[in-house]
């Protein structure tokens, strides 16, 4: 980020342009501005911000933006990328654990209008029973009238 920084400086010097005309020119904060030139990119918050006022900032100066943002994206993915493989393991080992602690204390909660009901077998039978008593009443009901109408 250091070159970038530098280009963005010599850039504007070589056009003896001060930091407040480009400021004005841009509306880019001087702040931003000496920071980028400085290659301290910790002070920005957003990353999307930071690659317009690059973008930006080349135009002005006479740059190519698109070679800027290109040199800017190697250099974020070469610091991102420098996570050693010790850690990643770590970290990954460590998330691995957790899950598995989770899964074994959990609580299942479950909603008794999801749960399907059990019936017991005896009350199926008990049911049928009660079912086939009554029709067998019923057909002797209706056997026994049969019978003192004649």
């Amino acid at each position: 980020m250091n070159e970038i920084g530098l280009d963005f400086k010599l850039a504007r010097t070589s056009s003896s342009v001060s930091l407040d005309e480009a400021s004005t020119d841009t509306g880019i904060p001087v702040t931003s501005l000496e920071q980028i030139e400085e290659g301290n990119i910790g002070i920005f918050k957003d990353i999307f911000e930071l690659k317009g006022y690059l973008q930006t900032y080349a135009k002005y100066l006479g740059l190519d933006p698109d070679k800027i943002i290109d040199r800017f994206n190697e250099y974020m993915f070469e610091y991102t990328s420098k996570i050693p493989l010790n850690d990643l393991e770590k970290a990954i080992a460590t998330k691995e654990k957790e899950e598995e602690e989770l899964e074994t204390n959990e609580i299942k909660v479950v909603s008794p209008y999801l749960k399907p009901k059990e019936e017991s077998k005896i009350a199926k039978y008990v049911i049928t029973i009660i079912v086939i008593i009554i029709l067998v009443a019923i057909t002797l009901i209706w056997a026994i009238k049969q019978v003192m109408l004649r």
